[in-house]
């Protein structure tokens, strides 16, 4: 994720900084969410802004992102869910269900990156909606590259977010998650 965002964040913020401060893990994200929060609120100046992304997974979406509000609001700060009169400094965005998912919602950018692979997947019934691609979202993205002769032994997801992410089209991205999190960061900025 952080590869990707690395490319892609600047298509969408333009000029505008940020950090990326990443997590090895989902679950060390959510353990040590808390305290990262509550340092930041001490400190953290108005205009600046906390974006928590994190995958779905198998979990429930609704109850992910109610957990990941409540962290930000037991920590003082307010969410773009739950504003402080009409202002906030976290916005919490899930990823569904993986990374991937944001691939097949841009297949031309996959093609770009790698040639080789089918046109015709986003067409295929399972692959239609991103969001909802049943059975391990990096999994089909990975037997999909395999086919076309990529990755004969393993996905490299950094090298693939490398590979991909120059060629990630924000604007017509058809994940719905994508679109969300383009749209929060661009209702940053100010872009809508």
């Amino acid at each position: 994720m952080e590869a990707f965002l690395r490319v892609v964040l600047p298509m969408i913020l333009g000029r505008t900084e940020f950090k990326i401060r990443p997590f090895q893990s989902k679950d060390q994200l959510l353990k040590n969410l808390p305290s990262r929060l509550q340092g930041y609120a001490r400190w953290i100046p108005a205009n600046h802004k906390i974006v928590v992304l994190v995958d779905r997974d198998n979990e429930d979406c609704e109850r992910l992102k109610a957990q990941l509000e409540q962290i930000a609001l037991n920590a003082g700060l307010a969410t773009r869910s739950w504003p402080a009169g009409g202002q906030f400094t976290v916005i919490n965005r899930i990823v569904i269900e993986e990374l991937e998912a944001w691939y097949f919602g841009d297949w031309q950018a996959v093609q770009n990156a790698y040639p080789r692979v089918s046109p015709a997947i986003p067409r295929q019934q399972r692959y239609r909606n991103p969001d909802a691609i049943q059975g391990g979202t990096w999994e089909h993205f990975e037997r999909i590259l395999q086919r076309a002769g990529y990755y004969k032994n393993r996905l490299r997801k950094i090298e693939a977010a490398q590979s991909i992410g120059p060629f990630l089209d924000p604007e017509n991205n058809r994940s719905h998650s994508f679109q969300c999190f383009r749209d929060a960061l661009r209702e940053l900025i100010g872009h809508t």
